[in-house]
């Protein structure tokens, strides 16, 4: 089996940090391409029915520290003589992820471990988990 085209979610959590320094070795070894993936989850909206809305500088915010972990996590890249796609979605990170592994026919996922813990995790599942069991192609799951 090839891998031409790795997929690197991030979150831009210690873990996925971890996962990415080890997607760069790996694409630099394979002379694999790299797509680095963030998914911001929609703002719960329950506030609103309540007479409390998120100011709209709040979201400016947070879509400005998105692209600036982005801008960093692709200089790592550069930096390490490679080139990436990076690519930013809304919605739901498990789903996203899979997803976007489908349409661009990723051959493996590099992601870190990184979710809930006690009762949410039971509730919610974590999302690497949920991309190992629903992926198209094999996960690497970087340990934090």
């Amino acid at each position: 089996m090839s891998i031409q085209h790795v997929l690197v979610p991030t979150d831009f959590s210690a873990s996925a940090e971890r996962a990415l320094d080890y997607a760069i070795r790996l694409a630099r070894t394979l002379n694999a391409r790299l797509t680095v993936l963030h998914v911001m989850q929609p703002v719960p909206m329950a506030g609103v029915d309540m007479g409390v809305a998120l100011p709209e500088t709040y979201l400016q915010e947070v879509e400005k520290a998105v692209q600036a972990g982005m801008e960093e996590a692709l200089a790592r890249v550069t930096a390490a003589g490679l080139t990436a796609e990076r690519l930013v979605l809304y919605g739901v990170p498990f789903q996203d992820i899979v997803e976007t592994a489908k349409a661009r026919q990723v051959d493996l996922i590099v992601m870190g471990t990184h979710g809930h813990t006690g009762l949410m995790h039971v509730l919610l599942g974590s999302v690497a988990e949920r991309v190992v069991r629903l992926a198209p192609c094999s996960v690497l799951v970087v340990r934090g």
